[in-house]
């Protein structure tokens, strides 16, 4: 199962976040998101945990959990949905170029 974890401390590391999960089952991997330009956490990651059961174990023990001052959101993640991202793309309607 996908976990998502939101509200992170910017600190926090995938070793931390792999030992919290680890109380509670078998992580199969863990990725906390970094900006790509600062390489500065973004606050939020994933856990992947192979077993469903351990996995709804762990997301009712570290939901609304204190870490470093900021109560983590802990809940299965989401498919991502391929909402078009802003930016990029020229889009809209073309234009020649008039000399």
């Amino acid at each position: 199962m996908n976990i998502y974890v939101g509200n992170l401390p910017y600190s926090t590391t995938q070793e931390e976040m792999r030992q919290m999960f680890e109380q509670h089952g078998t992580v199969e991997s863990v990725n906390i998101i970094q900006d790509r330009e600062t390489g500065r956490s973004k606050g939020f990651g994933f856990v992947v945990m192979p077993d469903a059961t351990q996995a709804q174990s762990a997301i009712g023990a570290l939901n609304d959990k204190d870490m470093g001052g900021r109560k983590l959101k802990v809940n299965e993640a989401r498919p991502r949905t391929d909402a078009p991202r802003n930016g990029g793309g020229g889009g809209g309607e073309s234009r020649e170029r008039r000399w």
